[in-house]
């Protein structure tokens, strides 16, 4: 079977379209700009970096996945992002202070051809968050038909031949799914009445698969995984993916985790707090838009230890999650765990980790494995909820009866089967490499 075998072939330019231009999207753009002039690598890019096993290991077929895959090159790629402030990305990049200047000065030019488009924004879902740069409509729907205009406008612009969408905007107010949500018919009535169940992040990912453009949500908020985009998606053959990007305290959790519970260590409780400066520490110190986070965090490990199956070794797990705004962190964000387990005849034990990590640093590398892999899913005839990017989230978004997938090495496995079968190669299984032959030894 030859590669590329169910793929539509990479043809001209994407624009990678970010809702947000503050810390994980500057990040994001300048290093890309960056390693296409050959001033960095992508490192944590497993699109860019990581090699990808093809048939028994014995043969040593290795390829790197951007070798095997007919994915979009980075010197095809274009950027496009909407924000509630008017500054170009290079002005936003040195308001995050994330990059240092000498990282900054290499791309500034670049950087500053990249105006933010006006933002569809309301600050009573973003309560800690406010800006000039915003759309004015009568409605929510025509705020989407804005946004729709906006993507169609900046494809034109930059001669892009396809776009897909990554939300690297603020974490929005806990929202539960309402009547609204249930179906298109009742999404599109309650765009017309500006139904206050949805939010600026639900227009932009309605915007996204009304014009065929694949979504990913970065953030807790309640966005395309609502029955009505999920169908919309489906009918409009539009990938989604989501939600909220697995970095530091969570990406370290579906690490430990699942090695607790392969040794089958028990664990009574598990204290996480973090600290952080940013502008996302500063709206999640609303406790409206902490819950949404709160919400992703900490439901984590109760899907992953599955105490109801180990009730003996999970049964009774305190989980607390906290996050803190101290502003003289920054972007440098610390993540402290304190972790209780027991062993062989109940003795107990601990573990502490400080994960002394940056936000934006551990983001960027996802933003381009997400806009690549979900622009090769829709080229590939894929469409709706792309339960195999789970990898990339701390609350995977799923199928309805579906559990969501927190082991991190799971993740991963399926993430690269996947890839194996969109390259028109075999899917690895444990009885891939000469596990046959032995079958009948006594």
């Amino acid at each position: 079977m030859s590669a590329f075998a169910t793929t539509r072939a990479d043809s001209g330019k994407l624009l990678v379209l970010t809702p947000g231009l503050g810390a994980v999207a500057t990040t994001f753009m300048a290093g890309v700009e960056a390693v296409r002039h050959g001033l960095a690598a992508p490192i944590g890019s497993l699109s860019q970096m990581q090699t990808i096993r093809i048939g028994p290991r014995s043969e040593g077929r290795n390829p790197f996945i951007r070798d095997l895959l007919d994915l979009a090159p980075l010197e095809n790629l274009e950027f496009g992002a909407w924000d509630v402030f008017g500054d170009d990305a290079y002005e936003a990049a040195v308001r995050a202070n994330v990059l240092r200047p000498d990282h900054l000065s290499g791309v500034k030019d670049y950087l500053s051809s990249i105006k933010p488009m006006s933002a569809a924004f309301e600050q009573k879902y973003v309560k800690r968050l406010s800006g000039p740069n915003v759309k004015e409509a009568a409605s929510k729907y025509d705020l989407a038909q804005m946004l729709r205009e906006d993507i169609r406008n900046r494809m034109a612009e930059t001669g892009a031949s396809r776009a897909v969408m990554v939300w690297c905007g603020s974490t929005e107010v806990y929202l539960r799914p309402a009547p609204c949500h249930a179906d298109m018919d009742a999404f599109e009535k309650g765009l017309r009445d500006s139904d206050d169940a949805i939010s600026p992040s639900q227009l932009y990912a309605y915007a996204a698969i009304m014009e065929g453009v694949p979504y990913a949500n970065g953030a807790p908020n309640l966005s395309a995984d609502i029955p009505a985009l999920e169908q919309l998606a489906l009918e409009r053959g539009v990938p989604i993916a989501g939600k909220d990007f697995k970095t530091g305290q969570t990406l370290m959790k579906t690490i430990l985790a699942p090695g607790m519970k392969a040794r089958m260590l028990g664990i009574n409780g598990w204290f996480s707090t973090n600290i952080l400066g940013n502008r996302d520490g500063e709206i999640l110190d609303d406790e409206s838009s902490f819950r949404a986070k709160e919400v992703t965090k900490s439901a984590v490990l109760d899907t992953l230890l599955q105490p109801e199956i180990y009730p003996d070794l999970y049964g009774k797990l305190y989980h607390k999650v906290r996050i803190n705004y101290y502003p003289p962190r920054g972007d440098e964000k610390e993540g402290w765990d304190n972790i209780d387990i027991f062993g062989w005849m109940g003795y107990p034990m601990q573990i502490k980790v400080d994960f002394l990590c940056r936000d934006s640093i551990l983001a960027a590398p996802i933003v381009l494995d997400l806009a690549l892999f979900l622009d090769l899913a829709g080229r590939s005839g894929r469409s709706g909820i792309q339960e195999w990017l789970s990898f990339y989230f701390k609350s995977p978004h799923v199928g309805v009866g579906h559990v969501p997938e927190h082991d991190l090495f799971i993740q991963h496995f399926r993430l690269k089967n996947t890839l194996r079968v969109l390259a028109g190669e075999e899917p690895v299984t444990h009885l891939s490499e000469n596990y046959e032959a032995n079958l009948d030894t006594p």
